[in-house]
């Protein structure tokens, strides 16, 4: 059996009973219930994903999906192509936002070529380049279907590796100049939106530009016409490798039973290909914030996912990731550390048992 499918197989309904557990602990805490509004919800859901009714902190990973993309010659992005294999330079050397950020949470950074245009060659970078950067979407498909599947299954692959080492979390980030182009194409055909609701500035685009970008985004779903029941088709035609890496990652945790962050508006365009794979996939993830991006929005929502920070962050790269794995583990410490109302002798509510 493909690496993929037997991924697929493997994913199940989240745990009920842990879930109540961890609720029924939740609303014994020396607290209204609900008063922790969302560090509450977390720590439930991650129960339920775990199977584990008081699941602790433990070792976290931001996997950063680095590829280029062909559509960047159509003037998509204030950047030229060479910063992607630039900035996996910096990545390895600790000096991006992302580096700082996961010292920051204690997290660690590992960097993965899928698709980098240039060969980099630095310690520390896992190589698993299906192609060197993506054709030009807008005059035919970014990738064959066989290089989509490829990309996927490079994710699952490097998301597994980490959870057989002992990670307990993960978070997928990205790098890839023109990665907004391919996430917003994505939108645009999984949920058949017009370009315009789900394209936003990117690298920071003008009027201008951003007029130009969303006219190479219709051009390609027209040249192109993405099957949005098949997210493999979609991925190959309007796609980017780093993005099917992305969700290879998510359909790992999620078979695995492990929780994965999404990160900005890349990360989700990956998440919203995992979910049309396997529509439980989100019940796995947790929305790290809330992008700027005008997509990302209408993709959280499309996964039914609520974002945990809303900081007018998109950068990507995992940075919002980052930030989100230090509420998770201060919710978690909540359900663990926090005394009841019977174990602190504190009066409950009234009518209540504790």
């Amino acid at each position: 059996m493909a690496k993929l499918e037997e991924t697929l197989g493997r994913i199940s309904e989240p745990d009920a009973g842990a879930m109540r557990a961890a609720r029924e602990r939740q609303d014994q805490l020396t607290k209204p219930a609900g008063a922790l509004g969302v560090l509450e919800d977390i720590s439930i859901k991650i129960a339920g994903i775990t199977g584990e009714a008081m699941p602790r902190p433990g070792r976290k990973v931001v996997l950063v999906m680095a590829a280029d993309h062909g559509v960047t010659a159509r003037g998509v992005s204030l950047y030229p192509r060479d910063v992607t294999a630039q900035m996996v330079l910096n990545f390895l050397a600790g000096g991006a936002a992302i580096n700082v950020l996961a010292r920051h949470v204690g997290a660690e950074v590992r960097v993965v070529d899928v698709g980098v245009a240039a060969d980099v060659e630095a310690e520390g970078l896992t190589v698993r380049k299906v192609r060197r950067g993506t054709s030009d979407m807008s005059e035919g498909p970014a990738m064959s279907r066989e290089e989509a599947r490829a990309c996927v299954e490079a994710g699952i692959e490097v998301a597994e590796e980490e959870l057989k080492a002992g990670a307990s979390f993960l978070a997928a980030g990205d790098m890839g100049i023109g990665n907004t182009t391919a996430a917003s194409a994505i939108t645009a055909a999984l949920t058949g939106l017009d370009p315009r609701e789900v394209t936003g500035r990117g690298t920071g685009l003008d009027d201008e530009g951003l007029e130009r970008k969303v006219e190479v985004i219709r051009k390609a779903l027209e040249a192109n016409r993405p099957d949005p029941a098949d997210p493999l088709d979609v991925l190959a035609k309007v796609g980017g490798l780093e993005i099917g890496a992305i969700a290879g990652v998510m359909l790992a945790a999620a078979a695995a039973r492990r929780p994965v962050l999404v990160d900005g508006f890349i990360s989700g365009a990956g998440a919203l290909l995992a979910a049309g794979l396997c529509p439980l996939a989100p019940r796995f993830m947790l929305a790290s914030h809330l992008s700027v991006e005008r997509g990302h929005a209408v993709i959280l929502e499309r996964l039914g996912l609520h974002p945990i920070i809303q900081a007018n962050m998109r950068l990507g790269e995992g940075t919002g990731a980052a930030l989100g794995f230090s509420l998770v583990e201060a919710a978690l410490k909540i359900l663990s550390e926090m005394a009841t109302f019977g174990e602190a002798g504190v009066s409950g509510p009234e009518g209540g048992d504790g």
